[in-house]
């Protein structure tokens, strides 16, 4: 298995954090990954879209914390043990993202990683970059970076302001 991963690193395989949002698993690059913390209690910022709980001091450093699940459209948010806090750096920006777990760290070959289906204009897939199967496992693969610094996120706006 350890030869195979490191055949997997030297053909360009991508590494990945993966998580799970309700029952779907997503994978993110791991060096976007700074830290992942259990869920705590955020302090609310007023007239801030719902997606964005709120932020958490780390450290000395403010960081908006967006909670995956209401971004995507997701269903009923419930926080629990399992539910963690991944700490990214995107941007020359520190956020969070809320999470319902987190899986697995992963390789990905080119083989295993597939482009993303096109849909009709009400799904909005221009944040996945591919879907990647790993044994019976679909893992949706998401362009972290670009979502964070989307337009209807303004995260780079608020850091800016």
């Amino acid at each position: 298995m350890q030869a195979n991963e490191g055949q997997a690193a030297n053909t360009g395989g991508r590494e990945l954090l993966t998580f799970t949002l309700g029952s779907e698993e997503y994978g993110i690059d791991i060096l976007k990954v700074q830290e992942i913390r259990g869920y705590d209690a955020v302090t609310t910022i007023a007239n801030s879209p719902e997606f964005i709980k709120g932020v958490i001091n780390l450290r000395g450093i403010i960081v908006p914390i967006i909670d995956m699940r209401i971004k995507f459209h997701l269903g009923n948010v419930t926080y629990n043990q399992l539910t963690v806090v991944i700490i990214l750096n995107v941007a020359n920006r520190v956020v969070g993202i809320v999470v319902d777990g987190v899986s697995d760290v992963i390789t990905l070959t080119a083989e295993q990683l597939k482009p993303a289906p096109e849909f009709s204009s009400a799904l909005d897939t221009q944040y996945i970059t591919g879907l990647g199967t790993v044994d019976d496992r679909m893992i949706i693969v998401v362009d972290i970076e670009r979502l964070m610094t989307s337009r209807d996120m303004d995260l780079v706006e608020m850091a800016a302001a």
